[in-house]
């Protein structure tokens, strides 16, 4: 089957400096993000070998080595605005202030769990988060409806972001979503985190145009920006002066995050599609050690330093997996609460 190249038009990064990020946010708040971004990695690794020992059920979708990218949204953004995303959904529950505990505990099913333990891993929330959404796509409209909530109520400081899949870029709701957004003017963040891979297909099979954001935007009247989702810097740089135009022209913005996960597409997903050499590769460039060499190198932090931090940030999660363990089950009583149906 031929299909289109996807290497004629490179992409060009959103300009940025480190040096200049890491003067403004300071040491103290490095640490903490770098923290944060531990915390995810550790969350995930953990939580995968509780689901091998059947203590999880349903699907599981890792965030391994994509931390990068909400890492440095929520940062840049800020908490104080409205949040949506895919299944894959973990990391962002945690940034945006849920519990290693609530979250462990609502994988395990428990009552004391995110949702009472009836959303599993797909279907995390939090004040400010409006789910993590199951079907490809689903969120997109529920973001698109945030940001026109914002702009009824005539709010001048939120916006909406919306976390999407280089997948969801072929389903009908993001056309939709976007054609409304630009028409209505609506303070929304799109942000593609181009993966490589929807599910088990190469994104240059899926989808026609090579730069997601850059060619999709224009088609919809709005900017398209590409940033490194490997590189906290760079992705910090782009939403911060990403979010500053939206908030002043109250238009919606298209973004795409170039990064690669290193776990197959769910927990049953060896990933045979990707040669193991193109996987070894990729890896190299994982956002975490890369946020981490710029802080050494700043002399904000010793490689001793940050074992330490990986040592606490495992032993977090091994403790939420024991109070996991111990919470209760949901009541049978309880089954059909908070269940609507016409």
């Amino acid at each position: 089957m031929s299909h289109l190249s996807h290497k004629s038009l490179p992409s060009q990064f959103f300009p940025s400096d480190a040096s200049k990020i890491m003067d403004a946010l300071g040491k103290k708040k490095l640490l903490s993000i770098l923290k944060q971004m531990l915390l995810i990695r550790h969350f995930e690794i953990r939580a995968e070998s509780a689901y091998q020992m059947g203590k999880v059920g349903g699907f599981f979708h890792a965030y391994i080595g994509q931390e990068a990218i909400q890492a440095a949204a929520v940062s840049a953004i800020g908490l104080q605005n409205w949040w949506t995303t895919s299944y894959r959904c973990h990391a962002l529950a945690l940034l945006l202030g849920a519990t290693p505990d609530e979250l462990m505990a609502e994988l395990y099913g428990k009552s004391t769990g995110n949702a009472k333990g009836r959303g599993g891993s797909m279907h995390f929330f939090t004040e400010r988060l409006l789910g993590g959404f199951g079907i490809v796509g689903g969120q997109v409209p529920i973001a698109t409806g945030a940001a026109f909530s914002i702009k009824y109520q005539d709010i001048k400081t939120e916006v909406s972001v919306c976390f999407l899949g280089d997948g969801a870029v072929a389903q009908g709701a993001f056309h939709e979503s976007l054609n409304l957004a630009s028409l209505f003017d609506l303070p929304c963040i799109y942000v593609i985190e181009n993966n490589e891979w929807g599910m088990g297909t190469s994104v240059s099979r899926a989808i026609s145009v090579p730069r997601l954001a850059e060619d999709k935007a224009s088609g919809y009247n709005m900017k398209g920006y590409t940033l490194d989702g490997m590189d906290f810097f760079n992705c910090y740089a782009g939403f911060e002066a990403i979010k500053r135009e939206v908030l002043k022209t109250s238009r919606p913005v298209l973004v795409e995050a170039k990064t690669m996960r290193f776990k197959g597409h769910s927990i049953s997903d060896p990933g045979l599609y990707r040669t193991k050499e193109h996987l070894k590769k990729c890896m190299e460039r994982d956002p975490n050690l890369i946020l981490k060499d710029h802080l050494i190198q700043a002399q904000f932090l010793t490689e001793e330093q940050y074992l330490e931090m990986e040592k606490q940030a495992k032993a977090e999660i091994v403790k939420s997996m024991e109070f996991a363990e111990k919470q209760p089950w949901p009541d049978l009583v309880t089954l059909e609460e908070d269940v609507f149906a016409p």
